[in-house]
């Protein structure tokens, strides 16, 4: 069994922003998948079923973000379940928008969710995938990532919602190898794979 986790803030205030990246990423994947979420367990709202063959629990933590690890610790502890059956989505500012980024395991890096869920598991040993945001260095960073993205930038964040829903089909397929390959040197806004940076 594997837990996919998708990180935001819960409330209509919050829906769609930069933040809630996670959110909508599992929204894709349960919609793809016909999961509905229609359990209130762990802090969080959950819905169960199954994707790339295996039984899979979409979680969306309604903790706010901070406090993601709360949520996660307590599907965790309740399956018995490793660190390594853990796939985390979540929004990253150091990534330009239409950017995604797979990994294996690793560090938070800036990221509060991510950093709360280690905290809590005691593990950095779990895959993620990060979804490009970009940033905006005339704003604090608070208020660009509560704020939603343009017409123009929700367009191109629908389909980097796609990929990830795909991205997660073959990680817990256990073909994560492929999804970082066909994924992970997708291009930058304006310039072409071969020009971007690793």
């Amino acid at each position: 069994m594997y837990i996919i986790t998708g990180l935001g803030n819960p409330g209509l205030a919050y829906r769609k922003t930069r933040h809630n990246a996670g959110f909508q990423a599992i929204d894709r994947i349960a919609e793809q998948c016909g999961i509905r979420f229609n359990k209130k367990s762990f802090s969080s709202l959950c819905g169960e079923g199954t994707l790339g063959g295996e039984r899979v629990l979409l979680v969306k933590p309604q903790t706010y973000m901070n406090l993601s690890g709360d949520a996660v610790q307590q599907v965790l502890n309740f399956y018995k379940l490793p660190p390594e059956n853990l796939l985390v989505l979540y929004d990253d500012i150091d990534l330009p928008i239409g950017s995604m980024r797979i990994r294996a395991n690793g560090s938070a890096g800036t990221h509060n969710g991510m950093r709360s869920i280690i905290s809590c598991i005691h593990s950095e040993n779990f895959p993620r995938v990060r979804i490009g945001v970009g940033k905006d260095d005339s704003l604090l960073l608070k208020d660009y990532v509560l704020k939603r993205p343009s017409r123009d930038e929700q367009k191109i964040l629908n389909e980097v919602f796609d990929h990830a829903a795909d991205a997660a089909e073959l990680i817990v397929s256990g073909k994560i190898s492929e999804a970082q390959g066909k994924y992970n040197k997708k291009h930058e806004a304006g310039k072409p794979a071969s020009e971007e940076k690793n």
